[in-house]
């Protein structure tokens, strides 16, 4: 099967009368903030996101994705008061070591690899999930579902990296449990041939499947396991999985995340965002347009988590329930208050939009 074509450029004038048009069917998270606040009022708020692009600005070198202190610093705030969750198409230690916070979970390879508080009881094979420690000697339960495709993985990265050396550009990621193939570097001429090297790999491997997102194809083992399923588990293992008032949030920016998007409609309540700047088809209902607007709708929802009795009541019962395995980091009073100077600019921004 042949992977999907790229788009031509369109007009400009016609894009941002396209996307106008597209925000009517995906408001600004922003914009309806107070709207959907009311919606998740007396809920039990669970958030995930992903990370390139989402958290971070999609950069020319992948291994430069750094986000910003403030973001940091925002998504820091938002994990002490509600359960955080990245799910990322890296290798979760490499996302876990952009993002460089200890009281988030992270799940790396689109949900291939997970590390959880607690064993989930209805998502996922029991003999996928063990006992282990992360870097700071914290024990964790590890979800990883596709082992014993690492020997094939291994393969397809030798033979990439054989076949590509030609082609000038094409940047190879080993992310443990899929393999991305960047392309942004890649001379237009070169495209179709780089597409056919790389279907041509796949073809001796059946059991893997090849998804395109922003300039990148994704190679992963062709299983029943994506970013929806990870949410999904991510819910059971805090605990929440028979909750019927826990509602998830979800921002992504690409393909991949249209699988947690779905999961979350399929639950019938939640929010999930989509982080584009131009009209995309979507299974989200919400959007922002780059990661400088998540990061206001953090802060944003940290003000009203300050703000809100109900959000707290759930905060009180969830660490009192599980706190030893959250992992929570308490965070100095140097960098409270830098937070804090964030936020009012944050309070100010959002009373200008309101």
């Amino acid at each position: 099967m042949g992977l999907p074509q790229l788009k031509a450029p369109e007009d400009e004038s016609s894009v941002s009368v396209s996307y106008n048009s597209w925000l009517l069917k995906h408001p600004s998270a922003l914009d309806t903030f107070n709207q959907m606040m009311s919606i998740a009022r007396g809920k039990k708020i669970v958030v995930c996101l992903d990370y390139d692009g989402t958290l971070s600005n999609i950069v020319d070198n992948p291994e430069k994705a750094f986000m910003t202190d403030k973001m940091r610093m925002a998504l820091r705030e938002v994990a002490r008061h509600f359960p955080t969750a990245i799910i990322s198409g890296r290798g979760r230690e490499k996302v876990s070591d952009f993002v460089d916070l200890d009281n988030v979970y992270y799940a790396g390879s689109h949900g291939l690899d997970i590390a959880a508080p607690l064993r989930s009881p209805t998502y996922g094979d029991p003999k996928h999930q063990s006992r282990a420690f992360n870097r700071k000697g914290n024990e964790v339960v590890l979800f990883q579902p596709a082992k014993k495709y690492l020997p094939a993985i291994e393969k397809i990265l030798i033979t990439l990296n054989e076949k590509t050396r030609s082609i000038q550009g094409v940047m190879i990621e080993n992310n443990k449990f899929c393999v991305s193939v960047h392309f942004r570097h890649v001379q237009d001429e070169d495209f179709c041939t780089l597409e056919k090297l790389v279907n041509s790999v796949l073809q001796e491997y059946e059991e893997f499947r090849i998804s395109i997102g922003k300039k990148v194809f994704e190679i992963r083992p062709d299983m029943e396991w994506d970013k929806g399923h990870a949410l999904n588990y991510f819910i059971d293992t805090l605990g929440l999985g028979s909750s019927n008032d826990v509602l998830p949030l979800y921002i992504g920016d690409d393909r991949t995340d249209e699988d947690a998007f779905k999961a979350i409609r399929n639950r019938g309540e939640g929010f999930p965002i989509v982080v584009s700047s131009s009209p995309m088809d979507t299974a989200a209902l919400y959007s922002l347009r780059n990661p400088l607007e998540v990061n206001q709708f953090l802060i944003n929802i940290v003000r009203w988590r300050k703000n809100s009795s109900s959000s707290k009541s759930f905060c009180q019962n969830f660490e009192g329930k599980t706190r030893k395995d959250l992992l929570l980091t308490p965070i100095s009073c140097a960098e409270q208050r830098t937070f804090d100077s964030l936020y009012s600019v944050g309070t100010r921004y959002w009373d200008c939009k309101t």
